[in-house]
């Protein structure tokens, strides 16, 4: 055989995104990660006791940065870029340079095409640079900013949610790539008092794992919703103690769903296999479109779609079955 065919659970080391807001501790919560080496693009780790690259320039200098990594692999354990929502102001700054423009807008002349420059450079020039880093057995963490947008559900009135502080076209590729996706805030609890809600003592700073309508998050190591902001409840994952969930090959249903599902209580993209499933949709055949149209990575699974996109396919779902079903019948 041409091939040779690997069985078994492969170790290898873990890309992780975590965002939140300012202020909260991300760096902090990075720099308790296995000798971790910075890449401070916004200069903010100077009371920090870390070790860290100069602060990079431009975008030129920040990949020159990676680059160094990846030739002398025992530099570091894992690789931490602090903030990625930065890192993406030093790419825009630089095609505007290169197209001598003052706004991304003007990036090839206009229609779009600077923020489409921009996704394919930063999938082009920075994540696949961060995969060679992988690939050295060096763990990598991204850390982002976070800013609340109007989500347009739909099923549901508009309502505001937590996303990384990144543009529209960058945001989803960073989600994909990432294996844990970790949304930081603080947990408050409120008491009623004169028919107002009240904040009650002092606010904890927590991680939540999965996905939720008022953020985005996932994991493929069963991690729960919620634990405190800290390296803890992650170090067995980091240490090979703790197995990735494994995939499913089939949709178990156990019972029939005749009415509309609650999307505050399911994940999104459960909904979208369990609609897809009852008009004879698998959800192989889901995942193996997905690929073929640029929205998974190959060897990606179903829940490593953003739960915008999943919310997008159910917002057309009839146009979904339409061409799942046309590809089908093509084989």
């Amino acid at each position: 055989m041409k091939y040779t065919i690997s069985k078994g659970i492969q170790k290898r080391a873990i890309r992780l995104v975590a965002y939140g807001p300012e202020g909260i501790g991300k760096s902090t919560f990075a720099s308790q990660f296995p000798e971790p080496l910075f890449i401070d693009t916004e200069g903010g780790t100077h009371r920090l006791d870390v070790a860290r690259f100069p602060k990079p320039e431009n975008w030129r200098d920040l990949c020159d940065m990676i680059d160094a990594v990846i030739d002398d692999p025992p530099v570091c354990r894992t690789l931490v870029i602090d903030t990625i929502d930065r890192a993406e102001d030093l790419l825009a700054n630089q095609l505007m340079s290169e197209y001598s423009v003052d706004t991304i807008d003007k990036v090839g002349g206009g229609y779009g095409r600077g923020w489409t420059s921009l996704q394919e450079r930063f999938q082009k020039d920075f994540l696949n640079r961060l995969d060679r880093v992988i690939a050295k057995g060096i763990n990598v963490v991204l850390l982002a900013h976070a800013l609340m947008r109007k989500f347009e559900s739909p099923e549901d009135p508009p309502y505001d949610r937590w996303e990384m502080k990144l543009s529209k076209k960058v945001t989803p590729i960073v989600r994909e790539w990432c294996d844990i996706l970790l949304f930081i805030n603080y947990e408050v609890k409120t008491v009623e008092t004169n028919g107002k809600a009240k904040a009650r003592g002092k606010a904890k700073r927590v991680m939540y794992a999965n996905h939720q309508p008022t953020y985005d998050a996932k994991n493929r190591y069963d991690l729960p919703d919620s634990m405190p902001l800290s390296f803890d409840p992650l170090k067995s994952i980091y240490e090979g103690e703790t197995k990735p969930k494994k995939d499913r090959n089939k949709l178990e249903i156990d019972t029939p769903v005749t009415e509309p599902v609650d999307t505050t209580l399911e994940d999104v993209r459960d909904v979208l296999l369990r609609r897809l499933s009852d008009q004879g949709i698998d959800q192989l055949r889901l995942e193996a479109w997905c690929v073929a149209t640029g929205r998974l990575a190959p060897g990606s699974g179903y829940m490593d779609l953003s739960g915008t996109q999943a919310e997008g396919m159910l917002k057309n779902i009839d146009i979904l079955i339409k061409e799942l079903k046309k590809g089908e019948a093509n084989k």
